[in-house]
């Protein structure tokens, strides 16, 4: 039971790691396409800043606790940023649906892990429910900006959604 647990911890350091990564790409790739001019950018590039902030906590946590990283990070790398480009091509409301579907699905991730855990780790759990909520945040801006707007916003949210859990239980296990 401990066994698995611990194991589940480190999968869990994993796949966080993995994510905020590619939402870092995700945001390198919006703000390729749109520029640091748009009226966008300053939200994504807020939003792109926490993201690093949070990756540098996982990638210090992986180094701490001995947790390799997925396997898929090259894949994670380019899918990343061809997702964040190709919708900020679409337009900057395409941008935010992917930021709001992509954080609502982060959203569930996290409360996920944080029921898993309980109170068996009381510094992982308040670092993940920070980010939870910066992520929460990250919804709500992309919402308020119009991301409902977008064209064709059911499918196309409902696609980074589907690419959302396959990534996270790909980063899971690779």
């Amino acid at each position: 039971m401990i066994a698995n647990q611990a194991a589940s911890r480190l999968s869990m350091i994993r796949v966080d790691q993995a994510g905020e990564y590619g939402a870092t790409r995700i945001y390198a790739g919006q703000l390729a396409m749109l520029g640091d001019r748009h009226p966008a950018a300053r939200s994504i590039a807020h939003m792109a800043e926490q993201e690093r902030r949070h990756l540098d906590a996982f990638d210090r946590l992986m180094a701490e606790r001995g947790v390799r990283p997925t396997a898929l990070q090259p894949f994670w790398n380019v899918a990343g940023f061809a997702l964040g480009a190709v919708t900020a091509a679409i337009g900057p409301e395409a941008a935010m649906a992917c930021t709001v579907a992509v954080e609502t699905e982060i959203d569930a991730h996290y409360r996920e892990q944080l029921a898993e855990l309980g109170e068996s780790d009381p510094s992982l759990s308040a670092m993940i429910e920070e980010f939870r909520q910066e992520e929460v945040e990250h919804k709500e801006t992309a919402l308020a900006a119009g991301a409902e707007q977008a064209p064709a916003y059911p499918l196309m949210s409902a696609a980074i959604r589907l690419g959302c859990r396959a990534a996270i239980a790909l980063s899971k296990r690779i």
